[in-house]
C-alpha cells in the first residue's frame, strides 16, 4: 500500500495486523501478523526494585500527549528503523483525532524517552519507545501500565518480543489466542479461538463494568494531590503496579 488512510489503519489493528515500513526512507508499507505476538498482561507487570525506586524518586517528570509528534520522531530516529514518513503521518492523524497517545519522559526540560502507540476498545497496541537516560522508556511503560489499569483496559499489545519487554513481564501468544483477546477488548465473545486460547482470555480478557477511559488516571491522580507527575505521583504509579519482584 502507499497511502494510508487512518480509517484504514484502525481497521487493521481491530483485524490483528499492522503495518511496517523497510526502512526510514522506504516508499511502502506492508501488514505484519506475526504467528506469535508479545503482551503485557496489565496486573504482571514486573516492577523491580530499582524500577520502583526510580519511579517514587521523582526523577523523571511524567507526561501525556505532551508532544507526540517529538516521541514518534525519537523513535524513528535510529540506524534501523520500521516509521517511514507515510506511517508517521498516519498516527499523527490518528493523534490528532484521539486514537494514538504518547507518554513523554522530561528531565528538566529534556524529552529523554517516552512512547506511543494507538487506542482501540479496551486495547492499546504498543507501537514503539525510546530512551535516552537510564530507565526512561521503563518509566514510561510502567506510567502507561498504570493508566490502562485505572482506565479499565484489558489488552496491552508490544507485536514482537524482545528481552527488554521479557524481562517487564512480556508474554508471547500464539496469533489464535491474541485474536481471542483482542476480540475480549473490542467488546467481542471471550470464547473465540480453541481451548488453551479461552483459558487465557478467562484470566486476562474480562471486561470490566466500567467504559474504557484513558484519562482516568488523571483523575486520580488530581484528587491524591499528585497531579504534578513528581515523587507524589510516582508514588501512587509504584503503588498501583502492584508488588515488587
Amino acid at each position: 500500500m502507499s497511502r494510508l488512510d487512518p480509517r484504514l489503519l484502525l481497521q487493521g489493528y481491530a483485524t490483528g495486523i499492522f503495518p511496517m515500513a523497510d526502512s526510514r526512507g522506504a516508499d511502502e508499507l506492508f501488514w505484519v501478523e506475526p504467528r506469535n505476538r508479545a503482551i503485557i498482561p496489565l496486573d504482571r507487570f514486573h516492577v523491580s526494585r530499582s524500577l520502583r525506586r526510580t519511579l517514587r524518586s521523582g526523577r523523571y517528570r511524567v507526561t501525556r500527549d505532551r508532544d507526540f509528534a517529538a516521541v514518534i520522531g525519537a523513535c524513528a530516529d535510529r540506524p534501523e528503523t520500521w516509521i517511514n514518513d507515510e506511517l508517521e503521518r498516519a498516527m499523527l492523524a490518528l493523534h490528532a483525532s484521539g486514537h494514538a497517545h504518547s507518554v513523554e519522559i522530561w528531565d528538566g526540560e529534556r524529552m529523554v524517552g517516552g512512547l506511543y502507540g494507538v487506542k482501540l476498545g479496551r486495547a492499546f497496541f504498543g507501537e514503539s519507545m525510546f530512551s535516552r537516560k537510564r530507565d526512561a522508556s521503563k518509566v514510561a511503560l510502567a506510567w502507561l501500565v498504570a493508566r490502562l489499569k485505572v482506565g479499565n483496559f484489558t489488552l496491552l499489545d508490544c507485536q514482537f518480543m524482545t528481552e527488554h519487554l521479557a524481562s517487564l513481564g512480556a508474554i508471547s501468544v500464539p496469533r489464535e489466542t491474541y485474536v481471542a483477546l483482542l476480540s475480549t477488548a473490542l467488546g467481542g465473545g471471550a470464547g473465540a479461538g480453541g481451548s488453551g486460547a479461552g483459558v487465557l482470555v478467562e484470566a486476562l480478557g474480562k471486561l470490566p463494568d466500567a467504559a474504557p477511559d484513558f484519562l482516568a488516571l488523571d483523575r486520580l491522580l488530581e484528587l491524591a494531590g499528585a497531579a504534578d507527575a513528581g515523587g507524589p505521583a510516582g508514588y501512587v504509579i509504584s503503588q498501583l503496579l502492584g508488588q515488587t519482584s
